[in-house]
This record gives structure tokens, C-alpha cells and sequence, in this order.
């Protein structure tokens, strides 16, 4: 996956500050396949326009940083070959690998065995591919061009297709006080 960033020079022009792959991607323990592609992170509201040309050059976790956001694109693989192998121990043990473990639902028997809730407001935009979005007592089913905004709430991504399904995700820090 190609990212581009653009900065400024020395006269205050605007230029492509990089033009490569993305080098920061995360590939959970207990989730064949699943690719988190970290494309940038900020870490602190307002965003710092002229702060640094790179962000991404440390591990990301699941989490943006507190106050912050993170840009990222998800890989998600048909799960048939894999979802009734995973089970709670090892779901849990795939959102800690990601420095998220308080994130996994922790009932014994959720609509999906994935069931996590994070901190944050996720804006999404499905890019190819469909998955279902699993929610406490019902799913909804993305395809290309469809767009959510996750606030906060008990979920999981499905992929029940033969094919993989591609999802940009802009999670940003949150809190759930009301």
C-alpha cells in the first residue's frame, strides 16, 4: 500500500515529504490474515500542521494516542477458514497483542467471538470487498462505498465473503463520560 505525505520547504512550497509503502503494519496474534496498515497518528488536538514529517515510525497499537487519532487501513480475509477455531481466550489475547486487551467483550458468548468496544470515534469507509458490521443484537452489511461512523459501541467485522474485504478507519480518541 503506497502512502504519500506532503510537507514544505525551506521557502514555505509545498512538497512530497515521502512517497513509499507503508511500513507500519500491524498483523494481530489469532487473526490469520488481518492486516492493519498504520498510515499516520497524531497526538494531540489541534493537530500539529508543520509537527514532524513522520509518525508512524513507532509501534501502533489498536488505540489512538490519548487526545489524538490514528489513519489506518484494515485487511480483512474471509473468515471461514478460521472463525470456529477462535475462542475467547484467544480473542482476548488478539486485542492485548494489539495493546487493547480491556477492548474484548467480556461475555462468554457474544454475537462474535471478535466483539471488542474501544474509547473512540471510528469514521470508516469500506474500499473493496463486504463485511458484515456486528453489533449487541444485530449486523449490518458493507460493501464498497458505504461509510460508518462507530461511536463507541460493542462490534465486530465479519467477512463472510470469498474475498478480502479493505476498510480505512480514522479512530480518534474519545471518552464515554456522557
Amino acid at each position: 500500500m503506497r502512502r504519500i505525505v506532503t510537507g514544505h520547504d525551506d521557502r514555505g512550497k509545498a512538497v512530497v515529504v515521502s512517497d513509499g509503502t507503508v511500513a507500519n503494519v500491524l498483523r494481530p496474534q489469532n487473526r490469520p490474515g488481518v492486516a492493519l496498515h498504520n498510515i499516520w497518528q497524531i497526538d494531540s488536538m489541534p493537530a500539529k500542521v508543520h509537527g514532524p514529517e513522520e509518525t508512524t515510525d513507532t509501534a501502533i497499537g489498536l488505540l489512538p494516542p490519548k487526545g489524538g487519532s490514528v489513519f489506518r487501513v484494515v485487511d480483512f480475509p474471509p473468515e471461514a477458514d478460521w472463525i470456529d477455531q477462535i475462542d475467547r481466550a484467544e480473542a482476548k489475547a488478539a486485542f492485548a497483542s494489539m495493546g487493547a486487551e480491556h477492548a474484548a467483550d467480556s461475555d462468554e458468548a457474544p454475537a462474535h467471538p471478535l466483539m471488542h468496544r474501544t474509547e473512540t470515534i471510528d469514521y470508516a469507509i469500506c474500499l473493496e470487498g463486504e463485511i458484515y458490521m456486528v453489533l449487541d443484537d444485530s449486523e449490518v452489511h458493507l460493501s464498497a462505498g458505504d461509510s460508518v461512523v462507530q461511536r463507541g459501541t460493542n462490534h465486530a467485522w465479519s467477512n463472510r465473503s470469498d474475498k478480502l474485504c479493505r476498510i480505512a478507519f480514522v479512530l480518534v480518541d474519545g471518552t464515554f463520560d456522557k
